[in-house]
Order: structure tokens, then sequence, then C-alpha cells
């Protein structure tokens, strides 16, 4: 049996004591006053030269000629009503009206939110994953992987909280915060905004939370019954508890590729209620199930470097390493047919979400795609490469980075739009949530054998060789 170490549960804590401080720091700095958010802007405006100043003075004076300013609006109502015009505005403030000052204060106030969203998000999508994993080995009755099931279990324990963590943020921001995560779920925009108008029977808080709380519940379910029966299994005199694992994996499988797409659309692409993508929802499923992949093959190689796992071999992680690199192409190949389709197309309220990724998210848009399919695509090709641990563990931290980069590349940009940073509220909030996900994970493999000894393919499993 396993025991969970002291040393990795004052790491877990630790992480979590430093996160919850930093969380609690981000939302307390979070809360701009409108003067703090103009003399904030006023200072960027400055920052980019005293061509700001040359262009109000300009229309100021009268003066047509005032293209060296993209801040046409403003001009043109300094034209239209001179005695608005008054001198002692002549400066960086000038540019700075009420209206974008607010909206930028509602941004800055969004920042905590959907950072731990992010957070959230990111590691409650590596347990679902994990689970529909487990449930595809069980359904292909797959003899490679019974020396790895219960490390699928250990890590799919985070699935239930990881997803009422999930919920709760969301339905959080929309009542004791303000909106801050889904837009729909304001009354004012909803009363002013045909098109969500139009969806307000289906996004709502209500059925949202329903929607979430059915969805849970039947993930929870299947991981409850297939591990009641997996362990059953251990000690049983024939394969009956096999057997249902199997006939309930296959039902679950129909029912996850339809939950997770709808869940899909309402944790994620309603931030946007604009916008929509018919390939979102298998977009989102290839990211989940390399993230929990990688996750499972780390912590595979974690619990073998202890002295766990003394069966599981170079082909088994060798397999692992494969699907790494065959999702992460998966990946890549719904990324480009996603972007290509609607670039192509061109159609306004589509192509919007590239455009303000490419115009403020650049780096990070472009970086994720390296880190997501041309590092994988250059390293685990390789089939040596795929039976060294060291080098798995190394590429799985590149493929975790680039997965929440993917996660916050999907949050960020129609939460916080250009006002987000990689700072305290990200980091913090990834070191609470990754506590807890190390305590979930490690404390439920403590709770049974880490081999399932009378699974009908365990032979079959240990003798694996590729």
């Amino acid at each position: 049996m396993y025991t969970i170490s002291g040393k990795l549960r004052t790491v877990a804590f630790v992480l979590m004591i430093l996160g919850l401080i930093g969380v609690v720091y981000g939302f307390m700095t979070s809360h701009k006053s409108l003067d703090d958010v103009k003399e904030m802007l006023a200072a960027e405006h400055a920052g980019h030269g005293e061509d700001a100043v040359d262009t109000k003075a300009h229309v100021v004076a009268g003066v047509e000629d005032h293209s060296d300013n993209a801040h046409e609006a403003n001009a043109i109502g300094a034209l239209e009503d001179p005695a608005s015009a008054n001198i002692e505005h002549v400066g960086t403030d000038a540019h700075v009206n009420d209206e974008h000052a607010e909206h930028v204060q509602h941004l800055i106030a969004n920042r905590p939110w959907s950072a731990i969203y992010v957070a959230a998000l990111f590691f409650f999508t590596i347990a679902l994953g994990a689970l529909a994993f487990y449930a595809i080995q069980y359904a292909a009755q797959a003899g490679w992987s019974p020396l790895l099931l219960r490390v699928m279990e250990g890590i799919t324990a985070y699935m239930l909280p990881g997803g009422l963590i999930v919920l709760a943020i969301a339905i959080l921001s929309g009542t004791i915060g303000h909106y801050n995560i889904f837009i729909w779920m304001d009354p004012e925009v909803v009363k002013e905004d045909l098109l969500i108008r139009n969806k307000s029977s289906y996004l709502n808080i209500g059925w949202f939370a329903i929607r979430g709380l059915i969805f849970l519940t039947g993930w929870f379910l299947y991981r409850h019954f297939a591990r009641k029966f997996s362990i059953a299994q251990d000690e049983a005199n024939d394969n009956k508890n096999f057997k249902k694992t199997f006939r309930i994996s296959a039902g679950f499988l129909v029912f996850f590729l339809y939950t997770e797409s709808i869940v899909s659309w309402d944790w994620i692409m309603s931030v946007d209620p604009h916008w929509f993508s018919t390939l979102f929802g298998w977009y989102v499923l290839a990211g989940m199930m390399v993230s929990a992949i990688t996750v499972i093959a780390m912590v595979t190689i974690y619990l073998k470097s202890i002295g766990h796992l003394p069966l599981v071999n170079d082909s088994h992680l060798h397999d692992l390493a494969k699907f790494m690199f065959g999702f992460s192409i998966f990946w890549a190949y719904l990324w480009f047919s996603q972007f290509m389709l609607i670039w192509y197309s061109n159609i306004p309220e589509e192509v919007t979400y590239f455009v303000t990724r490419f115009e403020d998210y650049q780096f990070l848009f472009l970086g994720m795609v390296v880190l997501n399919f041309v590092f994988p695509l250059l390293i685990l090709m390789n089939s040596d490469f795929k039976r060294l641990p060291w080098f798995i563990m190394m590429a799985g931290i590149v493929i975790l980075v680039g997965h929440y980069i993917d996660v916050f590349n999907m949050i960020m940009p129609a939460t916080v739009g250009d006002q987000w940073y990689i700072g305290i509220p990200e980091i913090s909030s990834m070191l609470l949530l990754g506590g807890v996900f190390l305590l979930v994970v490690f404390t439920a493999l403590t709770k049974a054998p880490l081999m399932a000894k009378r699974n009908p393919f365990i032979k079959e499993s240990e003798h694996f060789h590729y």
C-alpha cells in the first residue's frame, strides 16, 4: 500500500497557504477607485510620448489635421463642441474619459476572479480527462494499462471537488461579484443586448448551476461505481465486477461526449456569448486529454521512483508518451482547423475572437502553439526518448505549461481584455489549487493497493513489452 509522505503533504499545505495568501491579496488590490484608474491610464498614455499632447493641442486650436493620433472620436467631439475644449484639459489626462476608465476599472476587478477560474478549470480538466481515459481502458479491454488503472483512479478523485470549485467560482462571480466572468449574468447587459437576451432561456444562473450539478453527478456516479467494482475485483473469484465496469464504461463514454461538449460551451465558451465554434467541444477535449495523460505519466514515474509500481516498465511509459504525442498533434489539428475556418470565412462576429488574441495576447497565443505542438512534435517523435523517465517529466512540464496558457487564452481576453498579466493572482491561484490537487490525488492513492491484481488482463500488462 502506498502511504503519502510527510514531505509531500507538507509541500501541498505550503502551496495552499501561500496560494491562499496571494489570492486574498489579489482580491484586496483589485478594487481601484475611478481616480486611480484615470491616473494609471494617463500615465500609460504619457509613456507613449508627447504625440498625445500635441494631438490634443491641435484639436483645441481647431487644426483639422489630427491624423497622427487614433483617438478620432475624442477629436471630433472637441471640434463639434469648441466650448468643451478647455485648455486645462490639454495633456495626457484629456485622453481618459469616465466611460473608458469605468470599463478598465471593471476589467481590473475581474482579474483575480478570472485567475482563480483559469486555475480551477485547468486542474479540473486534468481530472475529467483522466476519468475519460480510464473509461476508455475498460471499454477497449486494453491489455497494456491495468498496472496504471489505480493511478488513474487516484487522479480522478479530484474530479468532483474540482468541478464543484469551478462551478462555485462561476456562480459567486455573478452573485457576490459584479459579473466578473460571465457578462450574460448581468441583468443590465441582458436588457441591452438582443443576442444575449435571445439566449437568456439557456444562459441564466439557475439553469447554468443545474446543468453543472447534473453533469458532475453523472461523472461522479461513474467514478464511484467503477472504483467500487475495481476494488471488489481484487478479492473476487470471477470476472463479474470487471464485466460490470466494462458495461458502465461504455455507457459513460456516450454520456461523457455529450456532457463534455455542453460543459465546454457553458463553462468556457459562454464567457464570450457573442462567439461560437462548432469545433470548440472537440478542441477542449483534446487539451483535456493530453493534459490528463501527461499527469498520469508524471505520477506513475514519481511512484515508481520511490519504490512503488515495480512492474511498470519502459514500454508502459513509451505508450503514455505516445498518447501525449498523439493528442498533442490532435490538439494542433483542431486548433488550426478552428482558426483556419474562421479566418477564411471572415465573418465579423466570429473573427473578432482571434483578432482580440492577436492584438492583446499574441505572445501567449502563438507561444502556446510552440509549447503544445512544435515542442512535442520535435521532441516526442523520437521513440527512444519516450522510454526515458526524466525526459517524459521534462516534456510533461512544458506541455502542462502550454495547456495552462491555452486555458488562460480561452478565458482572459473576454474577462480582462488587455489588462492581463502573469502576476500574483495567477501564480497564487495555481499554487492554491495545485496544492489541493496534490493532496486529494495522493491521499486517494493511499486508499487501495496500487495494483489491480485480479484484473483479467493484469498478466498481459505485467509482461507488456513493445
